[in-house]
């Protein structure tokens, strides 16, 4: 197989979680300052996985049935660039709306079909997928802490200047993409509808719903909470690009992690550690020793279990169905768990404070590690 399109995957993941590493770390902070409350900012920052809960079906279908998946990762990048500029002008709460539904309309197209890309490059190889992915997490390191740097020097409304330079480069990167060469074409034995409807999918499913719920106030109050406790932007920076490094490290040994635990295991682990995490960032934010631990637990929160998930859902459904349940996952996790996530810290934050904030988090990852306990036994008729 070609090397040279796996690098373009690469760079790819590089430019497209960079710019996450722009938007989910300090967008909330230039919301918070053009005067948003806390409500705001929480219902503001919602509309990126109501996006993301409603956009990759329509995308992922029109990907299935065109065979094609390179010209709309194209036309998602160029844009999502475009829509981005409403952030220039936009000032009130119903523009900054606007403007968020609208970016992420498009950008949201992306990441499910080159997901399915990326697996369909590695053919039967799934277990490499984390030395692709893990430039994605390089990445955000990059942008993340160059940008703790720059705010603490530069005004926060720089943010868009950088955010936009990061989507032109994804643009750039999407044109160099290529199809899959070695996609499996075998028919489907089962309909996608009838293969969802098996109960370790719909558990699956489900935990990844409450998993992305409970990752809420970590991506919408997570930078506000660290300034508040006193640390500054460039070490609010060092602290998110923590557990990004964890997450590259979970990605470089994917290979023998996978050899030697089952998926199941691996998803109960990820579970079970975002327990302990949201309670330690909710409750112990002064100790930085315990924020570095809370950190280095995105390895397991993020980084193992989203990789678990998505090969579960490789190896379960066929190619041709790859684009649609690959969207399926992100709506369902990060589009209506993300959503869910947003508007209950949105609601608890200014009442309840941090501490029951992240409790709320914990308690949803709580319930997804028994979906999974329960619902993803051996013998469960799917390979695990």
């Amino acid at each position: 197989m070609p090397v040279v399109p796996e690098w373009r995957l690469s760079a790819w993941y590089f430019f497209y979680f960079a710019y996450v590493g722009a938007f989910a770390p300090y967008f909330t902070l230039y919301l918070q300052s053009l005067g948003f409350s806390a409500w705001d900012i929480g219902v503001l920052m919602a509309a990126s996985p109501v996006m993301r809960a409603l956009a990759p079906a329509f995308w992922g279908a029109l990907s299935d049935r065109s065979g094609k998946r390179v010209p709309i990762v194209l036309l998602s990048a160029l844009a999502t660039a475009a829509a981005f500029a409403v952030f220039f002008w936009a000032k009130d709460f119903w523009s900054v709306l606007a403007g968020i539904a609208l970016n992420f309309f498009f950008w949201s197209a992306a990441h499910p079909l080159v997901e399915a890309l990326t697996l369909d490059t590695l053919a039967d190889r799934p277990e490499e997928y984390g030395r692709i992915r893990l430039w994605g997490s390089v990445g955000f390191i990059v942008t993340v802490l160059g940008l703790g740097v720059l705010l603490d020097a530069a005004p926060v409304r720089a943010l868009l200047w950088a955010c936009l330079a990061l989507l032109l480069g994804i643009a750039l990167c999407a044109a160099t993409l290529q199809e899959a060469p070695h996609a499996r074409h075998a028919r489907a034995n089962v309909s996608l509808r009838a293969g969802l409807r098996r109960p370790a999918v719909i558990a699956l499913m489900a935990a990844c719903f409450l998993m992305s719920a409970a990752h809420g106030p970590l991506y919408v109050f997570l930078s506000i909470h660290l300034v508040d406790h006193g640390y500054g932007k460039t070490l609010v920076g060092a602290l998110w690009s923590l557990g990004v490094v964890a997450e590259i490290l979970v990605f470089a040994f994917l290979p023998r992690l996978m050899s030697r635990y089952s998926l199941r295991a691996i998803l109960l682990a990820s579970f079970a550690l975002a327990v302990l995490r949201f309670l330690l960032i909710g409750w112990e934010a002064d100790s930085l020793l315990l924020l570095v631990m809370a950190q280095l637990m995105h390895g397991a929160t993020f980084g193992a279990y989203h990789a678990a998930a998505i090969t579960a859902l490789n190896r379960w459904f066929p190619a041709q169905q790859q684009g649609r349940v690959q969207a399926l996952y992100g709506s369902i996790s990060f589009g209506a768990g993300g959503m869910l996530g947003n508007f209950v810290s949105g609601m608890a934050w200014a009442p309840w404070g941090a501490g029951w904030t992240y409790t709320l988090g914990a308690g949803f990852a709580l319930l997804g590690w028994m979906l999974v306990w329960r619902g993803m036994r051996t013998g469960a008729g799917l390979q695990l």
